[in-house]
Parts: structure tokens; C-alpha cells; sequence
């Protein structure tokens, strides 16, 4: 191991790859927990999704391709509703949105929460019912404000004294009464990466807990009495394994809404906790089922309001990733393979950092697999890349494909359901990729991929 200059992706030059990656047994097994659950190899060794293969994919979509299993997405949502039967499950639009996806969840019984009024404007148009909407953001404009109280959203997660000046403002215009949640900051730091945990102090998002900013605004929001006050809300990062960080941030959420009550002689009654449920990207991720959390998070609840004497408040949790992330994977064409001096294998394929950004940005690790045939050849420590004019362009850090990887091969990443066609970007004016459902052996479009005339249509000269 050497230090590089340009940063940690550069400075692990040499083959052995990661402490916990290992040389596989069979080059073409799947790890289950990877992939969408209806994932396989066919008789002829090509991965097959609901039925579908992905040399048909490919060859009616192109690539690279989001390969979406609907069934896999919606079983995660029964699987979620089921473990949470009496709370409120929000679908973190961040993660993905499009109006396929919000008709599916909607259709699950999901609620749905947006931070941005694209994100509104897609949950409206795909059907979920207003009141089933959280709105978040940490500098929401007068026009997405507006937008939310005239459609009829749910609830509206204020995250500045601004904001509830500026909403309570549009109130009283309106003669309505919204809904409102306060985001503490409660100075949990989850076990993530710094760019990814929200809850520290010293960020952009809520309320401070320890400066006092918290109590304060949920003083002024009960005594001016515009806004209806329903409860706390608490978010500790993403991409998180260790319940323990919810433990310590409900504790200090519900010693708040203990604080409130002995204020102003109100409890409260709605407490979110948020989402950031991990998922496996590797096999060295090992994420809770959905019914461990569930009982994880209302024994801690529980325990809480008894040392508090409050009533249980009703509970929301807002998983995204932990839905969509696993249900979806990226089909890409191999264009090179190129052997460096020795020190590395690189395959390249067709698409990279502007459809995959979290590599580059999180320092995320992938795998991925040989998805067009299964090969008889050794296993190869390979790092998969993109196309992109960055040397920082890499798809997949170390993953062992087969020696005999060639041009025109197939390679799928699985996993990237969250935050890489939302995170997409048009780097070296590469259109985005399309997102594709499948179901019961049919691919239907649900986003269509950019061409050339959408970049142009932008560039008006």
C-alpha cells in the first residue's frame, strides 16, 4: 500500500484487493443478497431477472441499462409494511422516484416523502394521495411551500425558524391549518461516511438539540398556534447497521417531547425516526431484516416513553435504499480490458461515474458479475471503469470476474437501485441511462434513456 497524491481510489496500487474480498470458489456463484430475488443463471449461463434474460434486455434497450425487478421492489414494501403494521412506512423519494415507481408504492400501501418540488411534482403526477406526502428540505422556496399547502401534502418537516415564519405566512393567506413535524439534530453520528451522516452537530439539516434551537421552535410553533404541531422528527445518517445510534437518538428526541409536555402540557403525538437502513453492496455488508428493526426500534421506543411517563407516540420510519437499492441492477457492455504492467486488470464498459456517481463521491464499494455468459476461466482481480475523462471514474474498485472477460461481454452491478439514477449526471455529455421494469418474463420502459437532441434541447446557443 502506497499513498497517491490523488486520493484514496489511486493509492491502493497492486492486486491482492480488500482484507474481506476473497478469491470465489465458482467466479460465476451469485451472493442472493446482492441481487433482486429472482435473479439466476439460465441454462445457457446468462443472468435472468423475472424471467427475462439480459442479452434480451440489452438487445431491445442497449446499455448501460437499470434493470428494475417490480416484484422484488414491491415484496420489500410488503416486507416493511408487514413488520411495521401500525406505523406510518414514507418511501424516501430521494433514492428513486419516477411515476412507475410511486404508482408501485403507492399501490403497496407506502407513504412517500420528497425534499425538492421536482420530487412533489413526480409524486403528484404518479398518483400518491397528498395526505400520504412528507415534505423535507432544508431550504424549502415560498413556490415549493405553496405548492405543498395547495395540493394538500401531509406533513411538512420544517427545518428553520425561516421556514416557519415563511410557511406560516402562507397559512394564515390560506386560511389553513398544515401539519408539521420539527427535525431535531439530535448529535447522534451514525457509523457512515461524514458526507452521508446528518445528525451531528455541525451540519446543515434541523433543529439543534443541544443549542436549544429545538425547544424553541416547537414553543413558538404551539404558541403562535398556525401551524400544527404533530411531533419530532429525527433523521441519523444512511447507510447504517448499528441500531445503536437509534437507541441514543430516541432517547434525546422523546427527552424533548418530555420537555414540551412539561412546558407547554402537550405530548406530541408523532415521533419519525427516519431511515438510512443499510443494504448489502458486498459481501462484507450484512443489513437487519425489516422485522429486526421493527422490534429493535420499539423496544427502544418503548423503553423511552416509560422513563419519560409519555404516551408512545405514533411511529413513521422512511426507508429508500433498504427498498429500492437491492430490487435494481445496471447492465453494462464491456468495451476494453486492459492489463497494466501487471499491477491491475481494468474493464471498462459503457457507462460510469454519470450513472454511478457514489463510487467516486462515497468511496462505495460494488461487486458485480459476468452477466452475458458463465466461464470456465480462473477467477481475475479486476476493477471495473467507466468511460469517463477522470481517472476517479470507477464502477466497481476490485471484484473478481473471469480471466476471459472480453469486448462485447455483458457485466451487471447489482445494487443500484439508490441514488445512482437519481444522483445521474450528463458528465462529458453522456445521456443517462434508462430504467427498465421487469415483470413475469416482460421489460416495459419506465424511464426512458437521454438521446443527444435532449442534451441540445437545453443548449440554446
Amino acid at each position: 500500500m502506497r499513498a497517491h497524491e490523488a486520493g484514496a481510489l489511486h493509492g491502493d496500487i497492486g492486486n491482492r484487493g480488500p482484507a474481506w474480498l476473497r478469491t470465489p470458489a465458482d467466479v460465476n456463484a451469485l451472493m442472493p443478497q446482492l441481487w433482486p430475488r429472482s435473479t439466476a443463471r439460465g441454462d445457457d449461463g446468462a443472468l435472468v431477472v423475472a424471467g427475462l434474460g439480459v442479452r434480451d434486455i440489452a438487445a431491445e434497450f442497449g446499455t448501460p441499462v437499470y434493470v428494475l425487478d417490480e416484484d422484488d421492489l414491491r415484496s420489500r414494501c410488503r416486507d416493511f409494511r408487514a413488520a411495521f403494521p401500525t406505523e406510518d412506512v414514507y418511501y424516501a423519494g430521494k433514492a428513486f422516484l419516477c411515476r412507475a415507481v410511486v404508482r408501485m408504492i403507492a399501490e403497496e400501501g407506502m407513504f412517500l416523502d420528497v425534499c425538492s418540488g421536482g420530487e412533489l411534482a413526480v409524486a403528484l403526477a404518479g398518483g400518491m394521495p397528498p395526505e400520504r406526502i412528507g415534505f423535507h428540505g432544508n431550504n424549502k422556496s415560498v413556490a415549493e411551500l405553496t405548492r405543498a399547502l395547495d395540493a394538500g401534502v401531509g406533513r411538512i418537516i420544517v427545518d428553520s425558524f425561516a421556514e416557519i415564519d415563511r410557511l406560516s405566512a402562507l397559512a394564515r393567506e390560506r386560511s389553513v391549518r398544515p401539519r408539521v413535524l420539527i427535525r431535531v439534530t439530535v448529535g447522534v453520528e451514525a457509523h457512515t461516511h461524514e458526507f452521508i451522516a446528518t445528525a451531528h452537530e455541525d451540519q446543515k439539516f434541523g433543529f439543534s438539540l443541544a443549542g436549544g434551537a429545538a425547544i424553541a421552535a416547537a414553543l413558538r410553533i404551539l404558541d403562535e398556534d398556525v401551524l400544527e404541531l404533530r411531533g419530532l422528527h429525527s433523521h441519523i445518517g444512511s447507510q447504517i447497521f448499528d441500531a445503536s445510534g437509534f437507541e441514543v437518538s430516541a432517547r434525546r428526541v422523546l427527552a424533548l417531547q418530555a420537555q414540551i409536555r412539561d412546558a407547554r402540557g402537550v405530548e406530541l403525538p408523532e415521533l419519525d425516526l427516519g431511515g438510512g437502513f443499510g443494504i448489502a453492496y458486498t459481501s462484507q455488508d450484512d443489513p437487519s431484516a425489516p422485522h429486526d428493526l421493527a422490534k429493535r426500534l420499539r423496544k427502544i421506543v418503548d423503553s423511552e416513553c416509560a422513563a419519560e411517563r409519555l404516551a408512545v407516540p405514533h411511529l413513521s420510519i422512511e426507508p429508500g435504499r433498504a427498498i429500492v437499492g437491492p430490487a435494481v441492477f445496471t447492465l453494462y457492455q464491456v468495451g476494453t480490458v486492459k492489463d497494466v504492467d501487471g499491477i491491475r486488470t481494468y474493464v471498462s464498459v459503457d457507462g460510469g461515474m454519470s450513472d454511478n456517481i457514489r463510487t467516486a463521491l462515497y468511496d462505495a464499494s460494488y461487486s458485480a458479475t459476468l452477466a452475458s455468459r458463465a466461464s470456465a476461466a480462473e477467477a481475475m482481480l479486476a476493477r471495473v471503469v467507466g468511460k469517463h475523462c477522470e481517472s476517479g471514474d470507477i464502477v466497481v474498485k476490485d471484484e473478481f470476474l473471469p480471466a476471459d472477460v472480453q469486448p462485447g461481454d455483458l457485466v451487471a452491478v447489482p445494487g443500484t437501485g439508490a441514488y445512482c439514477r437519481s444522483m445521474a449526471s450528463n458528465y462529458n455529455h453522456v445521456p443517462r441511462p434508462p430504467v427498465v421494469a421487469v415483470r413475469d418474463g416482460q421489460a416495459r420502459l419506465i424511464v426512458r434513456r437521454e438521446t443527444e437532441e435532449d442534451l441540445l434541447a437545453l443548449d440554446v446557443g
